[in-house]
């Protein structure tokens, strides 16, 4: 194990947790860090760093004392594959543009020093993508630590049915169509444009910069 790169390790995780269950995964709980540092033959240090990332990705939560545990959406009303059949583009476009632009404002007061360098962090594996599915899970991170930076747990409960519906595979399809080079650059100049008004705790500035780069966004689907 002590061979595998920290990508193919990463993917190995995220394996495990859409799995739901397996050697990595028990009764919907990851084995503590000690048992996968064994397992992957790698420090704590590495163990904690693939596990933040999974964790800013949606996959994960911890609980003080208690370990991490696999997060799943349970909701007895809301149904994320039936949500998606009858929800439209245009109702993802409307929703994102009064959600995120007022989740940067807050993020503008709120994100820490570390919430800030995790948001360069993602913009420039985003610029790294080759594909356009590599770019959309590292995009889709840097919105999520966004979200999570504001420390709301309503806010991030409807960000992240937003998101659900997002990650379906037909919103996906839909994004991977309109892909280029052109507008991948385009949309990481606004996401740095988001981080500096972040980094500045210039709340107006990161809502303005925010609302610009949505209206850039909804054109890979609209």
């Amino acid at each position: 194990m002590a061979s595998e790169d920290r990508h193919g390790l990463l993917e190995r995780l995220r394996l495990a947790i859409e799995a739901g269950e397996g050697d990595l995964i028990k009764d919907g709980q990851l084995l503590p860090e000690r048992e996968l540092m064994k397992t992957f033959g790698v420090g704590r240090r590495a163990i904690r760093d693939m596990l933040r990332t999974l964790e800013i990705e949606g996959m994960l939560f911890r609980r003080q004392g208690l370990g991490t545990f696999i997060k799943v959406i349970e909701s007895k009303s809301t149904n994320i594959p039936s949500l998606t059949n009858r929800t439209s583009p245009q109702d993802i476009i409307e929703v994102r543009q009064e959600i995120e632009p007022i989740l940067a404002r807050l993020s503008a007061d709120r994100a820490t020093l570390l919430d800030i360098e995790q948001m360069k962090q993602f913009v420039r594996r985003a610029g790294e993508a080759t594909s356009a599915r590599q770019y959309e899970r590292w995009d889709s991170a840097f919105h999520a630590k966004i979200a999570e930076s504001v420390r709301n747990t309503l806010f991030w409960g409807v960000f992240d049915l937003v998101n659900s519906v997002r990650a379906e595979q037909r919103w996906i399809s839909a994004r991977d169509r309109v892909f280029s080079q052109e507008l991948n650059e385009k949309l990481l100049k606004q996401h740095s444009d988001i981080i500096s008004a972040i980094e500045a705790r210039d709340p107006p500035a990161a809502e303005l910069a925010m609302r610009k780069h949505l209206v850039t966004a909804s054109s890979r689907i609209s």
